[in-house]
């Protein structure tokens, strides 16, 4: 294949690349159409990488439902593929390797930083890829821009033998692990999860590593077979059985020492507030939304629960969650398991359709922009 040179940016890259690509592009709410854009441009210390899977998140679904976010734009932030152009002044990365990319990635230097609240970091908070328009990830595109501090810090190889839809999950189990390791569980104790989609599972199967005994709930019983393949053997039908009387009983009538809530919104605050000990903690993963909530302030003050959050994923863990996804894969942590839909990129409205509605039997959803149109799984 032949090597182009770009004289302005110094970009090398490997055959000739587009000038137009397919995008799922947000315009508006509840408006997501794929459309033809020019392939963005990179410059000095950039790279450009041709999307193979991008996992559809709560956080995208929720930007398109609640236009939370101006238009035109395009989401998809769980992104893995290859390198096919590199700008100048790029080190450690070449045409042809294989790589995962954070979208955020923080300063190191601010205030949050040096409290390690990485995600309230400024340049945290800016998006470091884009498939054009205001940089949103850019995942559900054929490819996705890198931006000069991502490319620095936030782009992983991925090792030889490790597909990548696997490692598409690098950023979601680096959020589930920095929630996990907030909560500081101990071998002695109950953690309950409520909620058993993919993130909900990843959640409980990071937590039983500490060595504490895992709850997980769950409305599905076809979630809780899958859970079963994660190694969580307690599972409660939240269909059928009260979940507080029973996590109270396997605790000697006390309740879970640690609550985590996997499941958007706020209706199941309360349930997870009563289902924790006296002096136990709730963790809130799912509840990005603003807005009122009601909490009994008593039980925070006298019965002493504390209610914590965890927003996204940390830097400081960075190489340790990648490992985690990366040896999970031949090491009983092989996270394809939770994909049940693979769409390609011109079924791509129908696969965040899909993610949008929920049913027993819908797991994870991809957007493979190698699929073919009508292909999906």
């Amino acid at each position: 294949m032949a090597t182009t040179v770009n004289s302005k940016t110094t970009e090398i890259s490997v055959g000739k690349i587009p000038e137009t690509m397919r995008a799922a592009v947000y315009r508006g709410v509840n408006d997501v159409r794929v459309e033809t854009v020019p392939v963005p441009a990179i410059e000095a210390g950039e790279v450009l990488i041709r999307v193979h899977s991008c996992g559809i998140c709560g956080t995208d679904l929720k930007k398109i439902h609640t236009g939370s976010h101006s238009a035109p734009r395009v989401f998809g932030h769980e992104t893995s593929g290859t390198i096919v152009a590199v700008g100048d002044g790029v080190d450690g990365f070449a045409v042809g390797d294989r790589v995962m990319v954070f979208h955020h990635i923080p300063c190191g230097d601010c205030y949050y930083c040096r409290k390690k609240t990485f995600a309230q970091c400024e340049v945290y908070k800016k998006v470091g890829c884009t498939a054009g328009f205001a940089p949103s990830g850019g995942g559900f595109a054929e490819y996705v821009r890198v931006m000069d501090w991502i490319v620095r810090r936030g782009l992983v190889k991925i090792p030889e033998g490790v597909p990548f839809e696997q490692a598409a999950f690098v950023e979601p189990v680096n959020t589930c692990l920095k929630a996990i390791k907030n909560l500081e569980l101990a071998a002695d104790e109950t953690v309950l999860v409520i909620g058993q989609g993919p993130i909900g599972i990843i959640l409980a199967a990071l937590a039983a590593r500490t060595g504490a005994k895992v709850l997980t709930s769950d409305l599905y019983a076809a979630r809780h077979a899958t859970a079963a393949a994660f190694g969580l053997k307690h599972p409660i039908d939240a269909d059928k059985e009260d979940v507080v009387a029973a996590a109270k009983t396997v605790s000697e009538g006390r309740g879970a020492d640690a609550v985590i809530l996997a499941v958007g919104g706020n209706a199941l605050i309360k349930t997870a507030m009563d289902a924790a000990r006296p002096g136990g903690r709730v963790l809130l993963f799912a509840q990005t939304q603003h807005g009122d909530a009601v909490i009994d302030p008593a039980a925070v003050c006298m019965d002493e629960k504390s209610l914590v959050g965890s927003y996204s994923a940390s830097v400081e863990i960075q190489d340790e969650g990648a490992q985690v996804v990366f040896d999970g894969y031949t090491q009983g942590f092989d996270l394809t398991r939770l994909i049940s839909h693979r769409f390609s990129l011109e079924d791509a409205v129908q696969g965040i359709d899909v993610a949008s509605h929920p049913q027993a039997d819908s797991m994870k959803i991809f957007i493979q922009p190698g699929l073919q149109a009508g292909g999906a799984e």
